[in-house]
């Protein structure tokens, strides 16, 4: 949704806001939720995502690039910072959810008895967490790879490595206390 479509003072249901307007603010509520903004330095066009494991599958990232090539947005002029979100360590799903989310946001199949050397980077199945069933997922890290996919240079990609979940005095975070408390993010044109 474009910035300018949204009443002033009042909140928009969407998962994506993009300014086309100076002088706007764009505002996104998380908690383990990843902010992520981009900003365009040559044109100064900005757009905010609220981002987690479904807007990962449904390639939120890339259908909002899309919208900064429609700008003509250069590659190399495009910024992005993921805000706080919960980390891998804490964010925890269950094997048939993890493939899931492989197969929809990476393009990728993986087998659920992978050993050690094959694991990937952001995929464990510790033994405590083999316990319950359970297997951690780096969302930050797959946001990262989808966005090197839209050929976004590294450089100009900033994660950043709080989690809303560990840190129980700065961050609200559903998955730890069930608050329906958030942040609010945002980001200037």
């Amino acid at each position: 949704m474009f910035g300018s479509h949204s009443q002033k003072g009042t909140k928009t249901d969407a998962d994506g806001l993009v300014g086309n307007k100076c002088n706007q603010n764009l505002w996104v509520y998380t908690a383990d939720c990843m902010p992520i903004f981009f900003a365009d330095k040559s044109t100064r066009n900005v757009a905010t995502l609220h981002c987690g494991r479904k807007g990962l599958e449904k390639k939120i990232i890339k259908n909002l690039v899309k919208i900064f090539d429609n700008f003509g947005t250069s590659r190399d002029n495009l910024l992005v910072a993921i805000g706080p979100a919960i980390s891998k360590e804490h964010y925890l799903v269950d094997k048939t959810t993890l493939k899931e989310f492989y197969r929809k946001a990476e393009n990728r199949n993986i087998t659920v008895n992978l050993t050690k050397s094959k694991k990937d980077l952001y995929f464990s199945d510790a033994n405590h967490f083999k316990e319950q069933n359970l297997n951690q997922l780096d969302l930050k890290r797959s946001a990262y790879r989808q966005l090197l996919n839209e050929n976004i240079p590294d450089t100009n990609i900033n994660i950043s490595n709080l989690c809303t979940y560990k840190l129980k005095n700065e961050f609200n975070s559903w998955r730890r206390s069930k608050t329906f408390s958030r942040q609010w993010n945002f980001i200037c044109t």
